[in-house]
């Protein structure tokens, strides 16, 4: 498994798996992508394998107070996707230490996560990969006439 940060080079690859993802529209994302990958408080990394790309993670450093934390900065994964095909392998593992050790850099000692509440995959995910659930929110909205 060959593990590369995100490049302009690998935008096909990276917005492939991304749209998998969030099911946002092509141009949406490759907005996003370029301001990612422009931010120095951010990082992308795709996993391949035989030079397909086969999982992808985005993670950030996050200075506001981030749910179930004690510590600022805190890492924040802000999403991660691997092909059903190679799930169960370690590359989750892989991606997630790779995010620990460019997270001491910024001295951060949390590494937080979030995921919908109904989204029972994740969460068994984020449990295999050491995460420990710490809340649970629902949001609400008021429109101000």
């Amino acid at each position: 498994m060959n593990i590369k940060p995100a490049s302009e080079a690998s935008l096909k690859d990276w917005l492939k798996l991304r749209i998998k993802l969030w099911n946002d529209l092509e141009e949406s994302h490759l907005q996003e992508m370029h301001q990612l990958l422009a931010e120095k408080h951010a990082l992308q990394l795709l996993a391949y394998s035989d030079d397909h790309a086969v999982a992808m993670l985005e993670a950030s450093i996050r200075y506001e107070y981030v749910n179930g934390t004690e510590t600022s900065p805190v890492a924040f994964l802000e999403g991660i996707y691997v092909l059903p095909e190679y799930r169960r392998l370690g590359i989750a593992t892989l991606l997630v230490r790779q995010v620990e050790a460019w997270a001491k850099q910024f001295s951060c000692t949390e590494f937080a996560s979030d995921a919908a509440l109904d989204n029972v995959i994740s969460h068994e995910m984020h449990r295999a990969l050491g995460f420990q659930e710490t809340e649970r929110v629902v949001y609400f909205i008021k429109k101000i006439d």
